[in-house]
């Protein structure tokens, strides 16, 4: 995995199963922001940076494809990366598998807005530079 990706491993929780006996579509959510958030914070970007900086990342939008269940006790592969970088929002990917196998894709597209006003404003150069664009997973060099 190139640096421009960030995974986290996890076990899908008892808590985590509705109704169905399998987990639930929120949960999948969760998992995708919680890698989106390890990752900022891998790359010294945490909540403190980015009041420094006088902005945030917010949530525009959330694309998720879902390919197949998973169960209580499932280990979990959540693996991350920013596909593209405008002005002022960025798209971001996430792949989720178990043993090995697919089970759900996130697209995420990111405003960067200013804290003090809410209202979206440029990506700031050391915000930008911190995250590296990247292709898509099955495109990554492995290593």
């Amino acid at each position: 995995m190139t640096p421009a990706a960030h995974a986290i491993e996890l076990s899908a929780a008892d808590d985590d199963v509705d109704e169905l006996r399998h987990v639930n579509n929120l949960v999948y959510l969760r998992w995708v922001l919680e890698a989106a958030s390890g990752h900022s914070r891998a790359l010294g970007w945490d909540f403190d940076a980015y009041r420094a900086a006088g902005g945030v990342f917010v949530v525009r939008r959330h694309e998720i494809d879902y390919l197949r269940p998973v169960f209580a006790g499932d280990a979990i592969r959540v693996v991350t990366w920013v596909e593209s970088m405008g002005r002022v929002s960025s798209v971001r990917r996430t792949e989720i598998s178990c043993r090995g196998e697919s089970i759900a894709n996130a697209r995420t597209t990111w405003a960067f807005v200013s804290l003090a006003s809410g209202r979206p404003i440029r990506i700031p150069d050391a915000v930008r530079g911190a995250f590296r664009v990247s292709a898509p997973i099955g495109q990554l060099p492995s290593g």
